[in-house]
């Protein structure tokens, strides 16, 4: 039995330029399909850019969806086994349905652009809000600081547990500034403000969540194909429909996500898609883990004959 699980990146791993190699090989989807669903060429906007248009949610969002899986789609013909799980950061957690065959690709590409224009749109001009990295704090010192914060009339919240020791709250504008100004003070080495469209994964993101339910309510979902594992659980999906809804307004536990997959018996791990966030991840979480990237297509004939695999 197999015992490699594959790992799917979220929003902020898109560039311009990204799966350039794929466009050619996988039009069926990443042309036809794509422009079909979107409404506006995929193909163009990721070849020309600019990464300003590119980096908007409700672009990045779908675009890395579609080069994920197109990738995905191709390197599983050559793997000799199936992967015994699958699991994706924030967005990355549709491409992993996806790729189970839990919705097909263009039903979650509709999805997926939907939840980029819900997503985008819920930030209030009159009520800003953003996130911020925390350098040197644990989870526990975190959940501290948002939770003080919130008793003294504050709006902080824990976004993002992405390994043990990298941790990404999200909250108001001012509690950001706040935080970021008052970080050593708090015990916390340093919070770095992220460029982002608002505070996803925190209560902010309710109006996106109310609006995605819709869009989530017209999707048929099968059995996974292989288990895939939830963000706000990090465990095997049990309720797909009410986790996704529910993965925008609360944390992505992809630290205990990691951690479960590792005591279920996953050994090998493969970041499918463009960057290699998620292979970081792996090696700051599980360290003796082997790790593989497939973010090209040059990268597939290594992998599928690399005996972690087999």
């Amino acid at each position: 039995m197999s015992r490699y699980a594959i790992l799917f990146p979220g929003q902020g791993s898109q560039k311009v330029g990204m799966g350039a190699d794929l466009f050619s090989v996988r039009p069926d989807l990443l042309v036809e399909t794509a422009d079909r669903v979107l409404g506006w060429s995929l193909e163009r906007l990721v070849t020309d850019g600019p990464q300003e248009e590119l980096t908007k949610t409700e672009h990045a969002q779908p675009a890395l969806f579609a080069l994920s899986y197109a990738l995905w789609d191709t390197l599983r013909d050559a793997l000799p086994t199936s992967p015994a799980a699958a699991a994706g950061h924030s967005l990355g957690e549709y491409t992993a349905l996806a790729a189970a065959d839990v919705f097909p690709y263009e039903e979650g590409l509709a999805l997926v652009a939907e939840r980029g224009r819900a997503m985008a749109d819920a930030p209030s001009a009159s009520d800003p809000s953003g996130m911020a990295a925390l350098i040197g704090a644990d989870l526990e010192q975190a959940e501290r600081v948002a939770a003080d914060r919130r008793a003294d009339g504050g709006r902080l919240w824990v976004a993002n547990v992405n390994t043990p020791s990298q941790i990404v709250v999200a909250g108001s504008a001012p509690d950001i500034e706040w935080l970021s100004e008052n970080a050593r003070s708090l015990g916390i080495r340093r919070a770095i403000p992220l460029d982002v469209a608002g505070a996803f994964h925190s209560p902010y993101m309710e109006p996106a969540a109310h609006r995605l339910a819709t869009a989530i309510g017209e999707v048929g979902f099968a059995a996974p194909a292989f288990p895939v594992y939830a963000n706000t659980t990090g465990s095997p999906v049990e309720d797909p429909a009410r986790q996704l809804g529910e993965q925008l307004v609360r944390p992505v536990q992809f630290a205990a996500t990691l951690d479960q997959m590792a005591a279920d018996g996953i050994t090998t791990f493969i970041h499918v898609g463009p960057g290699d966030v998620t292979a970081g991840l792996v090696k700051r979480t599980i360290p003796d883990a082997i790790v593989h990237v497939v973010s090209d297509l040059d990268g597939i004939a290594t992998v599928a004959s690399d005996p972690s695999v087999q």
